[in-house]
């Protein structure tokens, strides 16, 4: 009698629990409320199978409970029941899956006037292809991708000229307007999801898989891997705003194409070394850097990266943190830069510079920072030479005292948290593998073991980011 009693209370909280429990779907945000539909037929379908099941199961308990007064019976077959139960199990099963084929034919024939849109993934980034203005979306070739060419482009492919490409984890579509997101990975599986849509899919190396869905509310929301993909599988994340299409539109119109990338000029370093005598002051005039001054050094710095931390140093994207003291003095000088040429002629003349290499000062078990170091080479290189391919900057080289400031930064929330800094917060989530101070210790000091063989012809290329 116990055990029936507790198979009913079991049945009765797991119903009350469903209906009061504040966990439910995210709320909608695009054309895909059949799929919640859907999911809503199967949570009634198995919640009364739940029950049924159960309650069944307490009857049987009580009625068939132990009474040495009363011998079972043997019957081995009851064609009635078993017609019935077979007639219950297939309606049942077809309640479960009708809808879902139903669903799945509309998931994958996206509309005729769908705007086409790419997402590429890689471990563990994700990078955006939008077609320019003749509405097509260029030829690409897997074995085109290399650091200048992460999308692998065919330059030979004139569709391709026009089309924009966005390095950075953030994603925009325009409000009301279905969109047919062609997915592509550049490594292993791995799976483009945001709950807000109710989308997902695959992501198969050397295939082009899709989904479509259309807008219906503007705001962010956040792209999942939803496939694990490696040791930063958890970092993987992106974002996507939507907003109104007339928005959109002139957003899309201000993005650079692939062409005008290819085009832009470099950075003039003459020019540069002129603006860096304010930066001097700290950095010194070979970029050397001072621990007195909290200012870390900057020799030999890759220009795309450089170019990076300044514009966020200026737009406040980085520095703005109350607790970030040194950042915040960083955005008053990098304001001194008016616009991106200036900012590009400064990183050109960074990479100019050479200063010796910096002595060690933060000490730890240097076994224990190369097994922590592991997760951060998937991205920062074994030699801590960086990935341009995935924006992660060169750490060998680097001022150890500054790198473990940043990376407690980093897990203190003081940087990467910022909505502008797309790659920030990755970092900061990334971090948190650091799981207390003397970890950050053990792995600045191997760092800082590290080599920076290639580290110049690294530093003197030059691209966007």
């Amino acid at each position: 009698m116990a055990i029936a009693i507790a198979v009913i209370v079991l049945v009765l909280a797991s119903v009350v629990f469903y209906f009061l429990s504040p966990w439910h779907l995210t709320p909608l945000a695009s054309n895909w409320g059949a799929i919640d539909a859907t999911i809503g037929i199967t949570f009634w379908v198995t919640g009364v199978v739940f029950v049924l099941v159960n309650l069944f199961l307490a009857w049987a308990i009580i009625r068939y409970r132990y009474d040495r007064r009363r011998r079972a019976s043997y019957e081995p077959e009851n064609r009635k029941l078993e017609a019935w139960l077979t007639v219950v199990t297939t309606l049942g099963i077809a309640a479960l899956l009708a809808p879902g084929l139903w669903v799945w034919a509309q998931y994958v024939s996206p509309p005729d006037d769908a705007h086409e849109v790419e997402v590429v993934g890689q471990q563990w980034h994700w990078s955006f292809r939008y077609p320019g203005a003749d509405g097509k979306l260029g030829a690409v070739h897997t074995s085109l991708i290399d650091d200048d060419n992460p999308f692998g482009m065919r330059p030979d492919d004139p569709h391709g000229r026009d089309d924009v490409l966005v390095h950075s984890p953030r994603l925009v579509l325009p409000l009301d307007r279905p969109v047919k997101l062609l997915l592509r990975s550049k490594d292993v599986i791995h799976n483009f999801q945001v709950a807000q849509f109710r989308a997902k899919m695959d992501m198969v190396p050397g295939q082009v898989s899709y989904l479509w869905l259309t807008p219906t509310r503007t705001g962010e929301f956040e792209i999942l891997c939803a496939e694990l993909c490696g040791l930063g599988h958890f970092a993987m994340r992106g974002r996507v705003e939507v907003m109104e299409a007339a928005d959109f539109d002139a957003w899309l119109a201000r993005q650079p194409t692939w062409a005008e990338q290819l085009a832009a000029p470099a950075g003039d370093p003459a020019s540069g070394a002129a603006l860096y005598a304010v930066c001097a002051a700290c950095h010194g005039p070979r970029g050397e850097g001072s621990l007195a001054l909290n200012a870390p050094r900057l020799a030999g710095m890759e220009p795309w990266y450089a170019r990076r931390q300044l514009r966020y140093f200026r737009d406040g994207a980085r520095g703005a943190h109350p607790d970030d003291t040194h950042g915040a003095q960083m955005r008053a000088f990098a304001a001194v830069l008016a616009d991106d040429r200036a900012i590009a002629d400064v990183a050109a003349h960074l990479a100019t510079l050479d200063a010796p290499r910096p002595r060690n000062t933060v000490h730890g078990d240097l076994r224990r920072g190369e097994r922590l170091y592991r997760t951060c080479a998937a991205c920062h290189g074994n030699d801590a030479q960086g990935i341009r391919a995935v924006r992660a900057p060169r750490l060998a080289g680097l001022d150890d005292w500054y790198l473990e400031r940043q990376l407690l930064n980093f897990r203190q929330g003081i940087r990467g948290r910022h909505p502008d800094d797309h790659y920030g917060w990755q970092m900061a989530e990334m971090s948190r593998v650091l799981a207390s101070e003397q970890a950050v210790r053990n792995v600045v000091a191997y760092i800082a073991t590290l080599g920076v063989a290639g580290a110049a012809s690294e530093a003197n290329a030059q691209g966007e980011d």
